[in-house]
């Protein structure tokens, strides 16, 4: 009885199960009016018959013709045929396997994107519409032999990320893209003069049908087989007329073997030597711009749909004589510093994609124009990570080129192109900008205890007889020196130097410069002068070979007064004596108070004829009747003269030179009792100083007692005391 019980049930649960199923398939089975997989909708339209083939060829059927989301840029029947007929395939069985899975795996974009959102860049953030021309393929290189190695690129700049296959990404050209960048067929056909610009082209292809749906995906039929496109690395190495630039990108190459890379390659292939990753050393020690062997972008996220490389590579012809002119002194790229390889390398880089049309204006890595135009490029290709311009000349780094590269150059000069790199480098090698600079080699910075500590990383100073410093105070000591050896030139100021005349330099302090040899504050103080051996030119300015520094006065303002008054008591005597007798004289250390250490300042001193007038007429203490000066007045009201008096004929941190270039209204140290500031109009010329004082009075420089250089400080001698008192 129970077991016809148990039968009774089993038939029911059957029945029930059947009539389940039943209802199943009547309300949730596939709507007739669902669309196909991709698979059978290309099957379905007929024209598609090569590419079946292919796909079935790939392994890729299954994946086709299952769930999935796609976009694919199907290649038809007349796409196969004339592919056939230009590689002198005789038909579909003449394609491997191999090429079959490039074929089919290059046409798949992961995501089905209509016509209208192909242009979308699609972010976390959000889809930022008229600025992508790229999308992620399912296609990428594999592990491929180089020699007897195993070699697999790197995904990233400098790195490598194992979980990213480094996957190619595959152009397109839309009307809505090509005007929102200012664009336009020109572009296009730049790179694909034998392709028509249809609006929505694929690579070489055009679209002739899009946006056909299917259940996984979305079908843009093209009429041209589309191959993937190599990447920079790739074109680099299958055209030898740049093989001397790919020389040079072999030496920032480094090769690090990965233990997941080699099991996953063992598990698939079979073989279990190591596979090694190849980095180009981009960011790292070099600072190659990019990797050309990464097909992602900067970010390696989607960015890469949006832009990529771009590689100007001069041919061998143009390039092996340019290596000849930039190693002159090194001789070889191995024994100048890596730097010098990196310049060379980055002026060919462009970390942005730059079109055709824009090439000219835009800018490579290290921010400069190129230095060729379009009629210099002999080869272009669209490649899938970037743009490819082969070149009949180079791009001329301006670290070459301008007066920067004579001691960056140089072995000579390792010195200076340290301290230069510091700060001033990125100014010297603005080609815009005009300069001359003297050269400060080794042996000269040595002689005078000049050097450079890498084990600590510091400048070390070392005065003759003295014990050698490091820190701080030796840098501030080189960077002084190197500002006062560059002058900005725009107007050809230092063009001759056989006469006599005074120059700004970097720093704001001046140097003097007479028949050929130059000397600054501190060589004056000694009495030497700075010979020029020769001259060099540049695309901006020149630089000067000499045999000494140009040294900075390391004397106090008031104990180069003093030296003066001895030396010229006529011109010095009077005005020195007031003011080592007044109150804002330090015996202690020959300073003015008021005046600031390390700021510039400009001293007017009246001669001793100017100052015995202002005595006559009662502007300063001392025999009106004779001109003899009161230098230790009791009066209170005559010690606040001359300290007015001393106060007036002092610019306040501005140094003034006779050389033409300042002109106007300066302050000067003095201050009424309300504290409002005081002021000397100043007409310059060259050769011709002339002070206006506040109250109309007029005096002038005489040059040839003038031009004195202290420590941030000029002297000048005048003809007469400007009226310090505000009317």
């Amino acid at each position: 009885m129970m077991r016809i019980r148990m039968m009774v049930l089993f038939c029911c649960v059957i029945s029930v199960i059947a009539c389940r199923k039943k209802s199943w398939d009547e309300y949730y089975g596939r709507p007739s009016t669902l669309a196909q997989p991709i698979y059978e909708v290309l099957q379905q339209r007929g024209n598609f018959t090569h590419f079946i083939k292919c796909i079935d060829k790939s392994g890729y059927k299954s994946t086709l013709a299952a769930g999935g989301y796609w976009t694919c840029f199907a290649p038809n029947d007349a796409a196969f045929e004339k592919y056939f007929q230009e590689h002198g395939i005789s038909g579909d069985d003449a394609i491997d396997s191999a090429t079959a899975q490039k074929i089919v795996k290059y046409s798949l974009v992961y995501n089905a994107y209509r016509k209208e959102n192909l242009t979308d860049y699609q972010q976390s953030s959000g889809a930022d519409t008229s600025v992508a021309y790229k999308r992620k393929t399912a296609y990428y290189t594999w592990v491929y032999n180089q020699g007897d190695s195993l070699i697999l690129g790197a995904n990233r700049n400098g790195s490598y990320v194992e979980d990213d296959n480094n996957n190619k990404y595959i152009p397109y050209f839309l009307d809505q893209y090509f005007a929102y960048q200012g664009l336009s067929s020109y572009d296009y056909n730049y790179f694909y003069p034998d392709s028509k610009y249809s609006g929505f082209n694929v690579a070489n292809a055009s679209v002739v049908n899009s946006d056909i749906e299917a259940e996984n995906g979305l079908i843009d039929e093209v009429d041209a087989v589309i191959l993937p496109l190599p990447s920079l690395e790739d074109y680099l190495k299958q055209n030898d007329q740049y093989s001397e630039f790919r020389k040079l990108l072999a030496k920032v190459v480094s090769y690090q073997s990965n233990a997941n890379i080699t099991e996953r390659n063992y598990a698939l292939t079979g073989k279990n030597d190591s596979v090694y990753i190849k980095y180009y050393d981009a960011g790292n020690s070099y600072g190659l711009a990019f990797s050309p062997n990464n097909e992602n972008y900067l970010l390696a996220s989607t960015d890469g749909q949006t832009d990529g490389y771009g590689f100007a590579v001069p041919t061998n012809a143009a390039l092996i004589p340019y290596e000849a002119e930039i190693l002159q002194h090194y001789k070889t790229f191995d024994a100048a510093p890596p730097a010098v390889l990196t310049a060379l390398l980055n002026a060919h880089m462009w970390t942005s994609a730059p079109w055709p049309s824009k090439l000219i204006g835009s800018t490579n890595s290290s921010s400069e124009v190129p230095t060729f135009s379009l009629s210099n490029v002999v080869d272009k290709q669209l490649c899938s990570n970037g743009f490819f311009y082969g070149i009949n000349t180079v791009q001329q780094a301006n670290v070459f080129r301008t007066v920067y590269g004579k001691p960056f150059l140089d072995p000579s000069y390792t010195l200076m192109t340290r301290a230069l790199d510091a700060d001033i480098k990125f100014s010297l090698i603005n080609p815009a900008l005009k300069f001359t600079m003297v050269m400060m080699s080794n042996t000269v910075m040595t002689a005078e205890g000049y050097s450079y500590s890498t084990e600590r990383s510091a400048w070390v100073y070392q005065a003759e007889g003295g014990t050698a410093t490091t820190g701080s105070i030796p840098q501030s000591r080189v960077n002084r020196i190197l500002a006062s050896s560059i002058f900005l030139t725009q107007n050809a100021e230092m063009n001759n130097l056989s006469g006599e005349g005074i120059v700004e330099s970097w720093n704001g302090e001046y140097v003097r410069y007479k028949n050929n040899t130059l000397f600054a504050g501190g060589n004056m103080d000694e009495g030497s002068v700075v010979h020029i051996d020769s001259v060099g030119t540049s695309v901006n300015g020149k630089v000067l070979y000499v045999d000494g520094l140009l040294k900075f006065s390391e004397v106090a303002i008031g104990g180069h007064l003093g030296r003066l008054a001895n030396a010229d008591p006529d011109d010095y005597g009077y005005f020195f004596n007031y003011l080592v007798k007044s109150t804002i004289w330090s015996n202690s250390d020959s300073t003015i108070n008021g005046m600031t250490a390390g700021n510039p300042y400009t001293v007017f001193v009246p001669s001793n004829a100017a100052i015995s007038e202002a005595v006559k007429s009662g502007l300063l203490p001392g025999d009106a009747s004779t001109g003899v000066p009161n230098f230790s007045p009791s009066a209170l009201e005559d010690q606040q003269a001359v300290v007015a008096f001393l106060q007036y004929h002092i610019l306040n941190k501005n140094m003034v030179a006779t050389d033409g270039k300042k002109s106007g209204d300066y302050l000067t140290l003095l201050q009424t009792l309300d504290g409002e500031p005081t002021t000397i109009k100043i007409t310059n010329s060259v050769g011709s100083l002339v002070l206006k004082g506040m109250n109309g009075d007029v005096a002038n420089v005489k040059v040839a007692n003038s031009n004195i250089l202290g420590d941030m400080a000029i002297i000048h001698t005048i003809d007469k005391v400007l009226d310090f008192n505000k009317q």
